[in-house]
């Protein structure tokens, strides 16, 4: 039996205006478009699991985005900090 998400996402006009101008932009990273578009499709009323199908995405990642964006709403859908050495890429 599937389970229905307890966290239901309403946009107000500014969030959604600025969560689709994310998703279009072609210079965006992935995360941040791939983050938008869940929350997006969240608004219409899918399932995380029809989110995931739709995205190419686990069920799991979609779920972890909504809940974020439930609880912090655009604020969560940064990057947090992390511990440890920050990235180098050799030249």
């Amino acid at each position: 039996m599937p389970r229905k998400s307890p966290y239901r996402v309403l946009l107000t006009t500014d969030e959604k205006k600025q969560l689709q101008d994310t998703a279009r932009k072609y210079t965006s990273p992935y995360c941040e478009v791939m983050r938008a578009k869940i929350v997006l499709l969240a608004s219409e009323g899918f399932s995380n699991k029809q989110i995931g199908q739709q995205l190419d995405l686990p069920r799991q990642i979609v779920s972890k985005w909504r809940k974020r964006f439930f609880d912090q709403r655009l604020a969560g859908l940064q990057e947090k900090p992390r511990s440890g050495r920050p990235g180098a890429f050799s030249p």
